[in-house]
C-alpha cells in the first residue's frame, strides 16, 4: 500500500546532461549552461537548462515585471507604505478598475489609470509568452498544441478584463487585481446577473473542469498501474501496442465497458482542458450584453422551475429605466387595525332584559 502513497519519483537516473539540438542562428539566444538538482529530480527531470528566451521571452518578462511592480506598489501605497500592514492585509488589497463614470475614457492615474496601465502590461506579457511558445514548438518540429491551450486561457482573461468591458462601455465592468477582491467581484457578478450557475456555458465550463480532473486522474492512475510493464513509454505503446496497453484497455473494458486508447486519452484531456476556459469566456461575454438575468432566462427556456413570488419586485438601482413588475396583493390581515384617535366611538346596541320564567306554586304540575 505504501507504494501508492508516494508522490515522488522512485527511479531517478543520474547521467550527463542531455545535449540540445542546434536551431541555427537562434543558438546565440540560448543559455547553454545546464545543472542537475537532485530534489528537482524527485518530481521531474533533475536537469535544468538549456534555457531559451529570445527577444519574445525577454520582452514578455519585462512586461510581466512592469505589471507586477504596478500592482504591488499601488497595493503598498494603499497602506501608507507600511511593510507590516502590507504583508498582513495583502490578500485583501486591490488595484481597482476606473469608476463607471469614466466609461471607456482614460482616467487619472489614481482613479483607475494604474489599473489600465497594469492590464496593458499583463496582456502584452502573456501574449508575448504565448507567441514564444508557438515559435519554440515550430523550431523543434513539434505540434503547437501547448500554445493553443495557453491561448484558450488568455481568451478568458481578455473577456474578463478587456472584451466584455469594451462591449459594456465601461472599464468599471472589469475585474480588480487582488486575491479576495477578485473573488468578491465574482460573487457580486453572479448575483448581479441572476446567478451565473443558470448560464448554460457556465455549466459546460464546470463540466469540462471536473472532466479534466477526472480524465487526468484516470490516465495517471492507469499509467502508474501498468508502469511495471513499460506503460510509461506511451509513444511506443501508441504505435506498437504491448502488454501494458492491452492490460490497461482490458481493465477499463471490464470496469466501464469502454476504453480510450493510448493516443485518444491525450486528445480527450486536451480538449476538455481547452474547452473549460473557452466555454466559460463565452458565458461571461454573454452576461450583461445579451442576457441580463440568467435565472429568468433559464425559466423562460425551461431549464429551471419558476419559484412562487413571495416578496415584491426589487428594482435594480443600476438600471433606473427598468420598470418594476406589479407587486402581488398583500395577504389578508390577521388582526384588525386599531381605530383612529378621532373616530366616533361605537356604542353597542342595547340588549333586552332576559325573560324570567315564573316559579310554579305548590301542587302545580311541573
Amino acid at each position: 500500500m505504501a507504494e501508492y502513497q508516494n508522490l515522488f519519483t522512485r527511479v531517478q537516473v543520474s547521467a550527463p546532461s542531455v545535449g540540445s539540438i542546434t536551431i541555427g542562428r537562434d543558438d546565440r539566444e540560448r543559455l547553454p549552461d545546464t545543472l542537475h538538482w537532485h530534489w528537482l529530480g524527485k518530481i521531474g527531470d533533475a536537469q535544468i537548462g538549456p534555457i531559451y528566451l529570445g527577444w519574445l521571452g525577454v520582452a514578455s518578462l519585462i512586461c510581466g515585471f512592469a505589471w507586477f511592480e504596478i500592482v504591488g506598489l499601488n497595493m503598498w501605497a494603499s497602506v501608507n507604505w507600511d511593510p507590516v500592514q502590507f504583508v498582513r492585509q495583502l490578500p485583501w488589497l486591490a488595484l481597482e478598475p476606473p469608476p463607471p463614470s469614466y466609461g471607456l475614457r482614460i482616467p487619472p492615474m489614481n482613479e483607475g489609470g494604474w489599473w489600465l496601465l497594469g492590464g496593458f502590461f499583463l496582456t502584452a506579457s502573456v501574449l508575448l509568452w504565448c507567441a514564444r511558445m508557438y515559435r519554440r514548438a515550430r523550431a523543434l518540429g513539434m505540434g503547437t498544441h501547448v500554445a493553443w491551450a495557453f491561448l484558450s486561457a488568455i481568451w478568458l482573461m481578455l473577456v474578463l478584463g478587456f472584451i466584455r468591458p469594451l462591449l459594456m462601455g465601461s472599464w468599471g465592468e472589469a475585474v480588480p487585481f487582488g486575491i479576495f477582491p477578485h473573488l468578491d467581484w465574482t460573487a457580486a457578478f453572479s448575483l448581479r446577473y441572476g446567478n451565473l450557475f443558470y448560464c448554460p456555458f457556465h455549466m459546460l465550463s464546470i463540466a469540462f473542469l471536473y472532466g479534466s480532473a477526472l480524465l487526468f486522474a484516470m490516465h495517471g492512475a492507469t499509467i502508474l498501474a501498468v508502469s511495471r510493464f513499460g506503460g510509461e513509454r506511451e509513444i511506443e505503446q501508441i504505435v506498437d501496442r504491448g502488454t501494458a496497453s492491452e492490460r490497461a484497455a482490458l481493465f477499463w473494458r471490464w470496469t466501464m465497458g469502454f476504453n480510450a486508447t493510448m493516443e485518444s486519452i491525450h486528445r480527450w484531456a486536451w480538449w476538455f482542458a481547452v474547452l473549460c476556459p473557452l466555454t466559460g469566456g463565452i458565458g461571461i461575454l454573454l452576461t450583461g450584453t445579451v442576457v441580463d438575468n440568467w435565472y429568468l432566462w433559464s425559466v423562460k427556456h425551461h431549464v429551471a422551475p419558476a419559484y412562487p413570488t413571495v416578496f415584491g419586485t426589487v428594482v435594480d438601482p443600476a438600471l433606473p429605466a427598468l420598470k418594476a413588475m406589479p407587486s402581488p396583493a398583500p395577504a389578508a390581515a390577521t388582526t384588525p387595525e386599531p381605530a383612529p384617535a378621532t373616530a366616533t366611538p361605537v356604542v353597542p346596541a342595547a340588549t333586552p332584559d332576559p325573560v324570567v320564567a315564573p316559579v310554579p306554586q305548590n301542587g302545580a304540575s311541573q
